[in-house]
Formats: C-alpha cells, sequence, structure tokens
C-alpha cells in the first residue's frame, strides 16, 4: 500500500509540473523541488538508423500487444470502424528524477507514466486509425528549471530520438496513408521542429490532415511560417495546425509572454510581441469565440487517474488578442491547474470529445479530396 501510494503521489507531481514551456515560467517556485540533475551532463550516442524498427521502442504501434490510447472515458463508444489514417503522437515529459538530463529508457516509472499520458492525451485520436507512439530520451523534468546549457543539450537530444522514430514511421506507413500529428508540452515542442526539419517544403506535407500541436507558443509571424503548414481556418479544413494554450480568468500569463518576447523564432527573428498561434478547438478554428454549448465533452479523470466521465458543455473558449485560450471561470476538472489559472495539463482533457470529433471529421473531409 505504501509503495503504490507514492507512485500515486509521484504521477500527481508530475501532473502539475509536465514538462513544457510553462515550467520556464515558473522556474522561481519549482526550483525548490530539486528536479533540476546534479550529473554532468553526457552526450547520448546517436541509435543505429534501425533502432525503430524494434516493438520495443514503441508505446504503441500497429501490432502493439496492448494500445493505452484505446482507453475511453465512461460516456464515450467506440467507433464502429476505424480511420484510415496513421496516428505519430509524441508523448510529453514524464521523467521526474534528477540522475540524468535525458530520461533512460529503462526506467520503469517514467514509462508508466507516459502510458498514463497516452490513456488521456493521445485517446481523442485513436478512432482515426493506427497509433504510433515512439518512446524517446526525453529531457528530465529538470531540463525546463534551469538555465544551464545543458537542458537545452537535454532537449536537442532528445528531438534527434523522435526525429528517427518520425522517419521509421514514415517509412513502415502506406506511401499514400493520411496522417495525423499530435504532442502536448515537450511532445508539441519537438513537433514544432519536425514539423520545420521534416514537412515544410516536401511531398510529405500533402498528406498530413492535420498537427495537433498543443500546450506550446508558436508565433504566428516568426514559427508558423516555416513549419510548412498553415492555421486551421475551419473544422472542414486539411493540412493545417491546431494549438491551444488553456487559462481560465481571471487570466495571469504576464511571466509566459515575457519569456516568450525574450526568444527567437525558427526564421531567426525575434518573438517579441508576435501572436502567438490560437485555434479555438470547440470549432476547430473557425471563429476566435465559442460558446460552452458547443463543448461535446471535458474529460473529468477520478482521483486515481483510472477513469473518467465527459461533462457536455462544461466549458467555453475564446482566442484572446495575445494568442491564450480563455475558458471563462475556472472550471473543477482536477487539483492540477498550476498558477495564474493556466490550465495546461488540461489542454487536452477540457475538449476531449471535440478533439475527437475534429480528428475525424478533417480525416474524413481529407479522403474527399
Amino acid at each position: 500500500m505504501a509503495r503504490k501510494f507514492i507512485y500515486l503521489v509521484a504521477s500527481l507531481i508530475v501532473l502539475v509540473i509536465v514538462g513544457g514551456f510553462v515550467i520556464r515560467i515558473y522556474e522561481s517556485e519549482l526550483t525548490a523541488l530539486a528536479f533540476v540533475p546534479t550529473a554532468e551532463f553526457k552526450e547520448q550516442k546517436a541509435f543505429a538508423p534501425s533502432k525503430y524498427a524494434s516493438d520495443e521502442m514503441w508505446l504503441t504501434r500497429p501490432g502493439s500487444a496492448a494500445n493505452p490510447a484505446n482507453w475511453l472515458p465512461t460516456g464515450a463508444a467506440k467507433a464502429d470502424i476505424p480511420g484510415s489514417a496513421a496516428i505519430f503522437f509524441v508523448h510529453p515529459t514524464s521523467y521526474i528524477g534528477k540522475d540524468y538530463w535525458n530520461a533512460p529508457l529503462d526506467d520503469a516509472e517514467s514509462q508508466e507514466r507516459a502510458r498514463l499520458f497516452l490513456r488521456g492525451l493521445a485517446s481523442p485520436f485513436a478512432d482515426t486509425g493506427e497509433m504510433w507512439a515512439p518512446r524517446y530520451r526525453q529531457a528530465a523534468i529538470g531540463a525546463f528549471l534551469t538555465t544551464k546549457p545543458e537542458g537545452q543539450q537535454a532537449l536537442d537530444a532528445a528531438y534527434q530520438d523522435v526525429l528517427l522514430a518520425f522517419d521509421e514511421f514514415v517509412a513502415k506507413v502506406q506511401k499514400d496513408r493520411p496522417i495525423i500529428l499530435a504532442g502536448h508540452s515537450q511532445g508539441a515542442l519537438h513537433l514544432t521542429h519536425l514539423l520545420k526539419d521534416r514537412v515544410a517544403g516536401k511531398p510529405i506535407a500533402k498528406r498530413i490532415v492535420a498537427a495537433y500541436v498543443v500546450g506550446w507558443p508558436i508565433s504566428v509571424t516568426t514559427d508558423l511560417p516555416e513549419m510548412g503548414l498553415k492555421a486551421c481556418a475551419g473544422p472542414d479544413d486539411t493540412g493545417c495546425i491546431m494549438a491551444w494554450q488553456s487559462f481560465a480568468d481571471p487570466a495571469e500569463y504576464d511571466r509566459i509572454v515575457k519569456v516568450y518576447n525574450g526568444t527567437t523564432g525558427f526564421n531567426g527573428q525575434p518573438r517579441k510581441d508576435t501572436v502567438m498561434l490560437c485555434t479555438n478547438p470547440l470549432n476547430g478554428g473557425a471563429q476566435p469565440s465559442a460558446l460552452m454549448e458547443a463543448n461535446l465533452g471535458t474529460l473529468k479523470p477520478d482521483a486515481k487517474l483510472e477513469s473518467g466521465e465527459l461533462i457536455v458543455g462544461a466549458v467555453p473558449a475564446r482566442c484572446d488578442d495575445k494568442g491564450f485560450l480563455l475558458i471563462g471561470d475556472p472550471p473543477e476538472v482536477g487539483p492540477y491547474v498550476l498558477p495564474g489559472n493556466n490550465y495546461h495539463v488540461y489542454d487536452f482533457p477540457l475538449f476531449w470529445a471535440n478533439v475527437r470529433a475534429d480528428a475525424t471529421w478533417r480525416l474524413q473531409k481529407f479522403m474527399q479530396k
């Protein structure tokens, strides 16, 4: 019982501080938790090109014995016929240790947390086709809590694994098969680079149904043009990007804006004062605002994160002039809200049913073209 309780506590902690851009914002509050690795950074040995040909390098892929993303909350029915897409999903940070700058793949706890994240975050896409979710030597949670160069080195190293996994994914799926890309937080960060490096200006861009790059800021001016896909302008749109960062009222995101303004975009120009990409998940990006009546179902997990229920019409959504997604009064979906009414942890669960419907509908529209 004690061991189970400790494991549960650790799981809840990582949900609160799961790696991503917000970690840089709350650096002062979280440093006391001492998650910054104390070990010397050691450059990872690159995987062999054939590394991801092995089943063991995937949390799930076609033919896997188990697929955590097939989990469904109470009230959600499984599709009668799966879609024809291939989904590439990159999970967020699940390693909270400080013994390594990059998570070892034999760390059992971080791997189990990654599977937990697939249940809640990748599950909206499961009905659209075959799920591919790579294991990768992710940057440790502490890489986001420090200004040391080792933090960026760890992220760069993690990205090389994601690239290799994506190359294997592309090599194995049928050449005419539509593709959905999705990721959250650290996973979304890696997707932004992957879009720039592997999709922009290449034939594969024509196969992308949509990319759901959620929980990481994208500058409309300095990043988006380099990523090869446009912003989604409505539910019928394909070959586009859906992106948002969720805040309840009153939204306190000044620190995020401050950090964002000090960064450089993919085109080499400052992101300062540029609008962040925000596409409303309640209407597929058709309008900046949507009433709560448009919310098909918010996923509210139970206390043990083992099951959950869908609550219809729970929250509205509105993209403000800076590019943040505002969801009105703070909803009661769980205790893991970050300072400033930041609902980062709930970016996907807040709109679980809408994301599911969105991906399914876009795939249908893609297949009709």
